[in-house]
């Protein structure tokens, strides 16, 4: 199964590569390389520009730019948009909020049947009202939604 990666787990990847540091964060580098290396690792442009939004140094932009481009953006189209709207009134009718990223893929991981892959805690909220599958390491057993 492909995994639709979030934001935040590529941000510990390249944070991590930068710093060269063992931390509690080694369990979602190891499974995001893992990932990587089968081919199953998918990313979409709106993570691409987190990821690449804020960095004020221009050499760093260029070469996290440079190593993206190793992952072609997931194709999102009208549906995608329209799922996401769909899932946010859905949690919005259960009192739950979130951003039009969080929905965006939730819509496309719900559509493609792709497992997300995130540490954000909002993800679990989601999971409880929309078919979503979250994905953690295979050593993360206390994961809730996890595969």
């Amino acid at each position: 199964m492909k995994i639709l990666v979030d934001t935040t787990i590529w941000s510990l990847s390249l944070r991590r590569a930068r710093k060269r540091t063992e931390d509690m964060h080694a369990p979602h580098v190891s499974e995001l390389a893992e990932l990587v290396r089968d081919g199953r690792a998918v990313l979409v442009g709106p993570v691409r520009q987190e990821i690449l939004s804020g960095i004020g140094d221009p050499a760093l932009y260029e070469r996290l730019r440079a190593s993206l481009r190793a992952f072609p953006d997931e194709p999102l189209d009208t549906s995608d948009y329209e799922g996401a709207a769909r899932a946010s009134n859905t949690c919005r009718t259960r009192g739950i909020v979130g951003s039009p990223v969080d929905f965006l893929l939730c819509a496309v991981a719900i559509a493609r049947s792709y497992g997300l892959y995130t540490t954000d805690r909002d993800f679990d909220h989601y999971a409880k009202h929309l078919p979503l599958r979250l994905h953690a390491p295979r050593s993360d057993t206390q994961a809730p939604g996890s595969l």
